[in-house]
């Protein structure tokens, strides 16, 4: 006899074993707990190109404000999901207005270093996420340093320097920034065997985070560092690196520090806004 799926419950290829841990779906009934989490992000907001970011959105979405790019590594650890294991990101946002009814920081990329959130976070929330090597942040005195690899081929620096500790830690109220908080995704999927025709087209949206709990904020000198690489260097993934070096038209500006304790990662309140 063959299995019967459990209502109520989510699978991820292979369905064959039963429901799927993820951060939305523990493997017990008892609740994740995530107090312990903790994640370390190094960001900086770039001007650039405005003809150039906006021929990077998909259809429906408008740039909200200056044409300006946040880049954003973070480095999350503890996470019960993963039995106290950790992974690290790599978040290129731009802010922008969805059909002047939703507005917040569409998700141009979202690089990731473990197989298992970007497999979650494509399937069940709809996030642009791909696979590179993110090794762990080196922090040598008043400078830290982030850098983005793929198969040994290094496409990205980000170093803050000159950093100091920043006198407000605390947060903004996500309903007083012009994004809201929030973040827009836009989920494709490709018809199979139909090659050209689009079977899930769909417009995603995070709510802001909740729960975290502020450790430390700093703020510094940011520079970061293209590498452009050709077809053979990023053999799946160069035309999105050269696409984003080529609408910088700035390679420096302020950076932060944030290190927050507590924040719940789940996305449980995922939400669909729109189906194409």
């Amino acid at each position: 006899m063959s299995y019967r799926f459990e209502p109520g419950r989510i699978y991820r290829m292979p369905t064959h074993f039963g429901p799927s841990v993820s951060p939305r779906q523990p493997p017990t009934a008892k609740e994740y707990d995530w107090s312990a989490s903790e994640c370390l992000s190094v960001s900086v907001t770039l001007p650039v190109d405005r003809d150039g970011l906006e021929g990077l959105l998909p259809p429906g979405f408008a740039l909200l404000g200056a044409p300006e790019l946040c880049l954003t590594f973070s480095y999350l650890t503890n996470l019960p999901w993963l039995a106290g294991r950790g992974y690290n990101t790599l978040g290129v946002t731009v802010p922008v207005r969805y059909c002047d009814a939703h507005v917040g920081s569409l998700m141009l990329v979202l690089w990731e270093n473990m197989a298992d959130p970007i497999l979650t976070g494509r399937e069940e929330l709809g996030m642009p996420k791909i696979f590179c090597d993110l090794p762990a942040a080196r922090r040598t005195g008043a400078t830290i340093d982030c850098t983005a690899e793929w198969h040994g081929f290094r496409f990205l620096n980000l170093t803050v320097s000159s950093l100091h500790e920043s006198l407000d830690t605390a947060l903004p109220d996500p309903a007083t920034l012009p994004t809201r908080g929030q973040l827009l995704h836009y989920r494709h999927l490709p018809a199979v065997g139909d090659w050209g025709r689009v079977s899930v087209a769909e417009v995603t949206l995070t709510p802001p985070a909740r729960g975290d709990a502020v450790l430390a904020v700093e703020t510094g000198m940011a520079r970061i560092d293209w590498h452009v690489p050709r077809w053979e260097d990023m053999p799946t993934q160069s035309e999105i690196v050269n696409r984003l070096a080529s609408i910088c038209v700035a390679d420096n500006g302020c950076g932060e520090i944030l290190v927050t304790r507590g924040g719940a990662y789940e996305h449980r309140d995922q939400q669909v806004v729109a189906r194409l």
